[in-house]
């Protein structure tokens, strides 16, 4: 008896979710890109087929292309995928200051204010006793 073994068909929910993943989004982030729900991402991924249409729109929201995601062999994933993709939620990841010297700006205007009021105070004061000191 001859066994033959068919290929098995590719798992293309799981092709997107190891697409998803290498580009360090999360469901919620592709989600909002396809302005869909978290759960309707949820369920392509589970899916063993997703239609061509579906597929584009997924691939379009992460910035790669739908044979990109098709052809992904899981097995030999090459962890260097360069994307244009929008990246605001990383603007403040490289601080452009040093925060202590900005603190220090910040004491030393404090200081600054401090001795300002300080002045202002004896100066009333100054000119509550020589008020005070015509009265007597």
């Amino acid at each position: 008896m001859e066994h033959t073994t068919k290929p098995r068909p590719k798992h293309m929910g799981r092709k997107v979710r190891h697409m998803r993943e290498l580009l360090n989004l999360t469901q919620d982030d592709l989600a909002e890109k396809m302005d869909m729900s978290q759960q309707t991402v949820s369920n392509i991924e589970s899916s063993e087929e997703v239609d061509d249409e579906q597929l584009e729109k997924v691939a379009k929201a992460m910035g790669v292309t739908g044979d990109a995601i098709k052809n992904l062999d899981e097995n030999a994933t090459v962890y260097n995928i360069v994307t244009n993709h929008d990246s605001s939620s990383a603007f403040n990841y490289n601080c452009t200051f040093n925060a202590l010297d900005k603190m220090m700006e910040v004491i030393e205007k404090n200081e600054k204010l401090y001795r300002e009021l300080l002045k202002e105070k004896d100066e009333k004061v100054a000119m509550l006793e020589k008020l005070l000191g015509g009265k007597k």
